[in-house]
């Protein structure tokens, strides 16, 4: 098979982002080139890799095998320009798929020759970068009931974290100032400050089972700019439990959550060929 590295660099990024669009964004192409570098590598490969759905762009079985293959071979060929240019890193890289400030903190000091990159996103987008080969380990989150969180091969190694209490954050002023509990219904018209989401990916913020249409008010995928903005009494959100010793002033969590409900754990991910 004629496949080039450029060729499998546009096959992860696509997994990655399960878009042409934002693939070409990442490498610096026009869409159209990652079309035409799409199709040239799905002759070359005798097979369709690709398969376009309304919410984007999946990988074929035959697409996954290569991926897997894809990620050895553009390893192996970034080693290769590291020691031809003579600059092979002292330091063992980590790919982390989350942000954790007090750990890398610590590892700094204990672990000085593990490097650590981090990146955000949301669990889907996590998913896909696992499986591309962007990061090597993620924090992932998911809700009841506790399904797969999807269906594509090859299934990633899973560990629990950690179960932890879905509570509401409001105002510290206004409505429910002073309040110990908030009830569901009181939160049908609530103004909500939520993350974007798509059709594939579940509408953060907002309490699950709320009834009807919720109110949006703001979308930031960034928890303290969600947290700032409750502050000023733009609307409320969701938030686990555990961060109520960060909250900034003029933020509040009721006491009691709204139901018998939680947020499913965070899940530890490994990549698939650890």
């Amino acid at each position: 098979m004629g496949i080039s590295s450029a060729g499998l660099r546009v096959l992860r990024q696509i997994a990655e982002f399960g878009s042409f669009t934002a693939a070409a964004a990442r490498l610096g192409y026009t869409q159209s080139a990652i079309s035409r570098q799409a199709a040239s590598l799905e002759r070359s490969a005798g097979a369709d890799l690709f398969e376009r759905r309304s919410d984007g762009v999946r990988l074929t079985a035959a697409g996954q095998a290569l991926l897997r293959h894809a990620r050895t071979i553009l390893d192996a060929v970034a080693a290769a320009e590291h020691d031809l240019a003579g600059t092979v890193p002292r330091t063992k890289q980590v790919r982390l798929g989350v942000v954790l400030p007090a750990a890398l903190g610590r590892l700094a000091q204990t672990d000085p020759h593990i490097t650590v990159t981090t990146r955000d996103g949301t669990t889907p987008a996590l998913i896909r970068a696992l499986r591309a080969g962007s990061v090597d380990l993620a924090v992932l989150t998911s809700r009841p009931p506790h399904r797969p969180l999807d269906s594509e091969s090859p299934r990633l190694h899973l560990e629990t974290v950690e179960d932890t209490e879905l509570v509401v954050a409001v105002p510290s002023t206004g409505q429910f100032a002073g309040r110990m509990a908030v009830h569901i219904d009181e939160l049908v018209d609530a103004a909500w400050i939520s993350t974007p989401s798509s059709s594939s990916e579940p509408l953060l913020g907002v309490w699950p089972g709320l009834p009807g249409r919720p109110r949006i008010v703001h979308s930031t995928r960034d928890w303290l700019t969600k947290l700032q903005l409750v502050a000023s009494g733009q609307g409320v959100t969701t938030v686990p439990a555990r961060l109520a010793p960060v909250l900034p002033p003029g933020v509040k969590m009721p006491a009691t959550s709204l139901m018998p409900t939680s947020m499913t754990p965070p899940r530890f991910q490994r990549h698939p060929n650890d």
